[in-house]
């Protein structure tokens, strides 16, 4: 499956640029395309220039709101980061026709931090524009959902994230909810944490879209996952997590790849691999609520059987009970290890996205107070100028 990537915003725009060097190595280990293009859209000029993998023309990184902005940012008021990219959004469009292998794209991929401003306020309106323009190809996000501090100590991000969850879930066809939470480590720099956050962002998309590229028979899969097994599987909210089990060093008693203690090995990797991409889900969520389901082993060639991807369906089965499952196997691993990669999607009941509505509607209520306040003052500054002075 070939994406269309858009990163919208700071954070949106590095995430876009790890998805550009996952494309690299992709082109690069395995000459795979499975990205037709990746374009980074800021109001910032300094978060553009920050970007590592994303070409330097101004076809890839796009500057928009310029007259309102100066090229500052919009200052985490995202009803303006949604104005400017009305207002600029044919720069976007543009982009998109003009690149080189826009023909071979699949679906759109526009990523955002919810609690920021650009990102969090362009997100929603490009994806409705690009579905306008091209009403052929499906359009996902990624929203990646603010630390637990961001919560806690600003109360404009909150409010944020329920604006921007409400208008991505009725512009895509369907949005990842990332928890950034989940992936902080403690001890090491903020700089590295992000980094690492960017990169395990990334991370579980890479098999699942290199399994449907693949033009090396020997690595064909014998159920392939391919681009429309993804797109009949993705609708409304949804998570990804990946997990892997390492078969690198692991002694049998048997040299034989048909002994049975060689396959129970493997199987047992697997369904290890399974549950460790559960336990990783991008965002934390009961698989019940669930209402579709697909899921990927890659492993070596030699270590792939089928007794293995019948595990893994059951497996995923008596968890996501509600789910229609979709599976694949890509019988390559580089580092000879059995990889498993999960999505949930279709969920119906996320306490997560509902709290952040809740707090949202608080924050308004409690703006509105803070308003009548102010509206006091107003009349009391108006009595005092109308009274006269001795001076």
């Amino acid at each position: 499956m070939k994406l269309f990537v858009i990163g919208c915003g700071q954070c949106g725009g590095k995430i876009a640029d790890q998805f550009a060097l996952m494309n690299s190595v992709a082109e690069r280990q395995r000459q795979i395309r499975i990205a037709t293009n990746v374009i980074a859209v800021n109001s910032d000029v300094a978060d553009l220039s920050g970007l590592v993998h994303i070409k330097r023309d101004y076809q890839h990184r796009i500057l928009i709101g310029a007259q309102k902005t100066g090229g500052h940012g919009v200052g985490k008021l995202n009803e303006i980061g949604a104005e400017i990219a009305r207002d600029d959004a044919d720069k976007i469009i543009e982009a998109i026709r003009s690149s080189e292998h826009f023909a071979g794209t699949d679906a759109f991929m526009l990523i955002a931090s919810a609690a920021g401003g650009t990102g969090s306020g362009s997100v929603a309106v490009l994806t409705q524009y690009i579905k306008e323009r091209f009403p052929d190809k499906p359009v996902y996000n990624i929203i990646a959902l603010p630390f637990a501090y961001e919560e806690v100590t600003e109360e404009r991000s909150v409010y944020n994230v329920g604006t921007c969850l409400k208008s991505a879930y009725l512009a895509a066809d369907a949005v990842f909810l990332v928890d950034n939470q989940r992936y902080m480590e403690d001890g090491i720099s903020i700089k590295d944490n992000l980094h690492k956050i960017n990169y395990a962002i990334v991370k579980p998309f890479f098999n699942l879209l290199c399994a449907g590229e693949e033009t090396n028979a020997r690595y064909v899969g014998s159920r392939v996952l391919d681009g429309g097994d993804i797109i009949q599987t993705l609708s409304g909210w949804s998570v990804i997590g990946y997990g892997n089990s390492g078969t690198a060093g692991k002694k049998t008693t048997s040299h034989n790849k048909n002994d049975f203690t060689n396959r129970s090995t493997t199987n047992s990797k697997g369904l290890s691999a399974m549950e460790e991409a559960l336990n990783k889900l991008s965002l934390k969520c009961e698989p019940t609520d669930a209402r579709k389901a697909v899921h990927l082993i890659s492993c070596p060639p030699t270590e792939m059987g089928m007794e293995t991807i019948k595990g893994l369906s059951a497996q995923l089965k008596t968890m996501a009970t509600n789910a229609i499952i979709r599976s694949g196997d890509y019988p390559r691993s580089q580092r000879n290890e059995v990889e498993v990669t999960v999505i949930l999607s279709e969920l119906v009941n996320s306490k997560k996205v509902m709290s952040y509505f809740n707090k949202a509607l608080d924050f308004m209520a409690e703006n509105q107070k803070r308003q009548t306040t102010f509206d006091d003052q107003e009349r009391i500054e108006r009595s005092f100028s109308d009274l006269p002075s001795l001076f």
